[in-house]
């Protein structure tokens, strides 16, 4: 066996080693302890409180709160609503990735374009997201498109700017050395750009879904 043989088999039993440890992870062997000690404080400091002021308006009790939690998540009148809600942010966010991954995209790889397109990105952010309901109303109408069109909104800057910095993230040497092998640009933004850039993206889509349920009006 060559040392290249040796070198590929250490590298496949190291990859199932860190693999066997995500899994204990996983199975509870690294639990951390600390989240339920803080839970049954909080538990036991609400009750208390709540008791104290025995005021059920102004602060209801855990057990009441539970109840009625309870009580939500098994109305089908909530529930539908609750459906409603998410099936906005996600079109909301949808849009978003559409618009805001290839502008990102583009910003991300050409210098040029992100100095043309900064200032116009960074005005527009600055807009506080509620100065544009009225002409979301204007354009949209009433029903789901104010609030579709708000939530993509809050959201697109989020993917832009994440797409860019795990665009700007990718090690340059990956260029050079798909230039060097005849890729065009079209193969470098499908095969080093685009799969490099995953983490920002994911990034920016997580936390353009987060900004998306604060919208929601």
């Amino acid at each position: 066996m060559n040392i290249e043989e040796k070198e590929v088999k250490r590298m496949i039993h190291s990859t199932k080693m860190k693999d066997r440890r995500q899994w204990k992870k996983l199975n509870g062997k690294d639990i951390n302890i600390y989240t339920p000690i803080a839970l049954i404080i909080i538990a036991i400091i609400w009750t208390v409180a709540a008791n104290a002021v025995n005021q059920p308006f102004l602060f209801p009790t855990l057990t009441s709160v539970m109840e009625k939690f309870v009580e939500s998540i098994t109305d089908l009148y909530v529930l539908r609503n609750i459906g409603i809600t998410m099936r906005r942010v996600l079109t909301g966010a949808f849009y978003a990735l559409i618009l805001g991954l290839p502008i990102g995209m583009i910003m991300g790889y050409s210098k040029t374009m992100l100095r043309a397109l900064a200032p116009f990105i960074n005005s527009l952010r600055q807009v506080p997201i509620m100065a544009w309901v009225p002409l979301s109303i204007i354009w949209f109408g009433l029903g789901d498109g104010p609030t579709i069109f708000m939530i993509a909104f809050s959201g697109i800057f989020t993917i832009i700017l994440n797409t860019i910095a795990g665009v700007q993230d990718i090690d340059r040497d990956y260029y050079h050395a798909a230039r060097s092998m005849g890729a065009k640009t079209s193969d470098i933004i499908k095969d080093v750009v685009l799969p490099g850039s995953l983490p920002g993206i994911i990034t920016g889509i997580r936390l353009a879904i987060g900004m998306g349920w604060m919208s929601v009006i």
